[in-house]
């Protein structure tokens, strides 16, 4: 199967400082979503569970669904999907004040992650396969953190596409970043592929099952009069 087109939305929580942005957003989304909004006590957390059901609606309305009529399950490993409908799928990520998602005619998975201090190799060393942490290794110390955060990113990524979550260690398969971004495992006969890319502060990846043959990357502002999401950038390849 070929990809026409691939979408990556993102959103920024920001916004949602605004209490009445905030409460606009708030009742557009589903009933389950507000539950789960309702379920976190730091705003911080609420903020990014309500950006991920924006984007959860925006992404199905313009596949032309109804995310309220859709049903939304988790897979045994946590990963959400529609049961029964084979030519939409997704994935949600948020980290800081960031939230993203994809959606794909393949199996998908994203990751972002706000990029901070390095971690230190010791993290990297005992989640890492030997390949990786080499790899950072061989980094200038100051750009070791952009390197763990690279790997981290595309690690996740492909975790969620193949539906394996955390069920599999992340140092028993391995990213390669030399050429093609390549995922070397052997846990299931599949190939996937991946893309990634530096957003200001925040590393993104998106692994999909199929090969990637376009993207369009697109980002949504705060809530409008005539209640529209407003495109701020969509963009191809970079």
């Amino acid at each position: 199967m070929r990809i026409n087109m691939y979408k990556i939305y993102q959103m920024d929580t920001k916004q949602l400082e605004n209490p009445y942005v905030f409460q606009k957003y708030y009742q557009e989304v589903t009933d389950s979503r507000r539950q789960k909004v309702d379920s976190f006590r730091m705003m911080k957390d609420k903020k990014l569970s309500l950006a991920a059901g924006v984007l959860l609606n925006q992404g199905l309305k313009e596949q032309g669904l109804l995310a309220e009529k859709e049903k939304i399950v988790e897979g045994e490993n946590g990963k959400p999907y529609l049961p029964g409908n084979r030519r939409v799928y997704f994935n949600i990520s948020h980290s800081e004040e960031r939230a993203i998602a994809v959606f794909s005619d393949a199996e998908a998975g994203c990751d972002i992650e706000y990029v901070k201090n390095f971690p230190g190799l010791g993290l990297a060393e005992r989640f890492f396969c030997p390949e990786e942490y080499r790899y950072i290794l061989k980094q200038e110390e100051k750009s070791q953190a952009a390197a763990f955060y690279r790997l981290w990113t595309l690690k996740e990524s492909f975790l969620k596409a193949s539906g394996f979550g955390l069920k599999l260690p992340l140092n028993q398969f391995c990213i390669s970043l030399e050429g093609e971004i390549q995922v070397k495992q052997q846990v299931n006969r599949k190939k996937y592929y991946l893309e990634e890319w530096r957003d200001g502060e925040y590393q993104i990846a998106v692994c999909l099952e199929q090969p990637l043959q376009s993207i369009s990357r697109r980002g949504l502002k705060s809530y409008v009069q005539a209640q529209q999401f407003q495109p701020f950038s969509e963009t191809g390849h970079e």
